[in-house]
């Protein structure tokens, strides 16, 4: 606990110093805070803040460190959490975030990223989750090495401790929404050029635990494949992706078994003003233990912003098929695997995970100023099949289903508010309300409909 309140109070002190130290500029903070680049700083000046984001190394500017950190406090209150089934009530409880992350550039071939991250959690009734805490962890340390750079052309080689997050993040995510991200330790080649980019990865997932610095790597490979990204200029952009997976104790309503499964999809999408829309489907082979896997996802979602319309309203309406298993008795699972995914994706605080679903979705945006935006939605959830259970929005398995002829599992009612007072500070609050459905009446005695709210503040340098 000691080196973990050290880091946090120097964290805390570089940010007070960043925050009142006047007048400073930045580029726009990023999900993965390694796809930043301060070497446009490298002419301007030396103020407090242009020097912990570039700090030359030598004369010639070219070997260069660039610091930047995060911290984050959540108040959370969560009542009926899994419908009332642990009977615990209101259940508030306080999170905490803190990272700092030092980029070292050798020139323009070789770079190596670092980040620490503490993540606490206290008052919560029944203790923390695997997503609240994580005392002190090494969430990033890897070696960039450019093989070659042309004027539009790149290619480079990454090795280490790394975050991964692509597309939607329906598959693959750093899963920023709560406490404990994901990080990674493998292999990734990364090519890039005008219009077109691929990236192949293997990777060993690393275990979370709650310590200091006590996180392990599986030291097997266990997640592997290739992710690419077409541009076509005003059309839109084409994601196709392969992507393997290996568990050893995979757990599913049809049972615990050794899972190796591959997945083949694509997504077609465009955000901006005009037509909004998000077109993804995957599909999922491979074994397990002893049958054959065949499962599949669709997602649509279709929108538009009224970019020239008081307070730039966008309205929007996404559906979702995730299949589940059709029967544990027959020789094949059709239940989908959503492997890494974001926490978040049906909205904060999901009750229902992307696993044997079928959900109506339709939200709107409005941004009422220049600082203040705001999202409604309201989520109708379904079971695909009636042989399976509803899952955890990690893909975990929540409560077996099989027993049940019940199909609705409930509706969630979500607003959120995101007030960013400037470009490292922001403040973003929501509530939710899950309206039990006949499903869940049907497996949980005495089930309760639930209510969550959050409040959170960002800071970021």
């Amino acid at each position: 606990m000691l080196k973990s309140s050290y880091f946090i109070s120097c964290l805390s002190g570089i940010l007070m110093v960043i925050l009142f130290s006047g007048k400073i500029s930045a580029q726009s903070f990023k999900l993965l805070r390694y796809d930043e680049n301060y070497e446009y700083l490298k002419d301007s000046s030396g103020t407090f803040y242009n020097k912990v984001k570039f700090l030359p190394l030598n004369n010639e500017k070219n070997i260069y460190l660039s610091f930047g950190g995060e911290a984050r406090y959540e108040y959370v209150d969560f009542n009926n959490e899994d419908w009332g089934r642990l009977n615990l009530g209101h259940n508030n409880f306080f999170l905490q975030r803190y990272d700092l992350h030092a980029d070292l550039h050798f020139g323009e071939r070789v770079r190596i990223f670092s980040q620490m991250r503490s993540a606490l959690q206290s008052g919560r009734k029944n203790g923390p989750r695997g997503i609240d805490e994580d005392e002190l962890s090494i969430q990033n340390l890897f070696v960039d090495v450019k093989a070659f750079k042309s004027q539009d052309k790149n290619l480079v080689f990454r090795v280490g401790r790394q975050e991964l997050d692509y597309g939607s993040g329906r598959l693959i995510s750093v899963r920023e929404g709560p406490n404990v991200r994901l990080s990674f330790t493998g292999a990734k080649l990364m090519y890039e050029q005008k219009d077109f980019s691929v990236d192949a990865f293997v990777m060993m997932a690393d275990s979370i635990n709650a310590g200091v610095f006590d996180n392990k790597i599986s030291k097997q490979l266990n997640l592997w494949g290739a992710y690419s990204k077409i541009i076509f200029q005003k059309a839109g952009n084409l994601d196709m992706y392969y992507l393997g997976i290996r568990r050893d104790n995979a757990v599913f309503e049809a049972g615990i078994a050794k899972e190796k499964r591959h997945t083949l999809g694509a997504r077609f999408w465009k955000y901006g003003g005009g037509f909004i829309y998000n077109l993804e489907a995957a599909y999922q082979f491979g074994t397990f233990g002893d049958k054959a896997i065949r499962a599949w996802t669709g997602s649509v979602d279709l929108g538009y912003l009224f970019e020239n319309i008081k307070f730039k309203p966008s309205i929007n309406l996404r559906n979702d098929y995730i299949s589940g298993d059709r029967s544990k008795d027959d020789n094949t699972l059709q239940t989908f695997n959503p492997l890494y995914p974001k926490g978040g994706y049906f909205g904060f605080s999901p009750q229902v995970g992307p696993v044997n679903l079928i959900d109506i979705h339709p939200y709107v945006t409005l941004d009422l100023s220049s600082k203040l935006k705001m999202q409604a939605d309201v989520v109708f959830n379904w079971r695909y099949s009636l042989q399976d259970g509803v899952y955890r929005p990690s893909g975990a398995l929540n409560r077996p289903g099989s027993s049940s002829d019940k199909r609705y599992i409930g509706t969630a009612y979500l607003t959120n508010f995101t007030y960013s007072f400037n470009k490292y500070m922001a403040l973003v609050s929501g509530i939710q309300y899950f309206r039990k459905g006949a499903f869940i009446e049907d497996i949980i005695p005495g089930a309760k409909s639930g209510v969550f709210y959050n409040i959170r503040l960002g800071l970021k340098f």
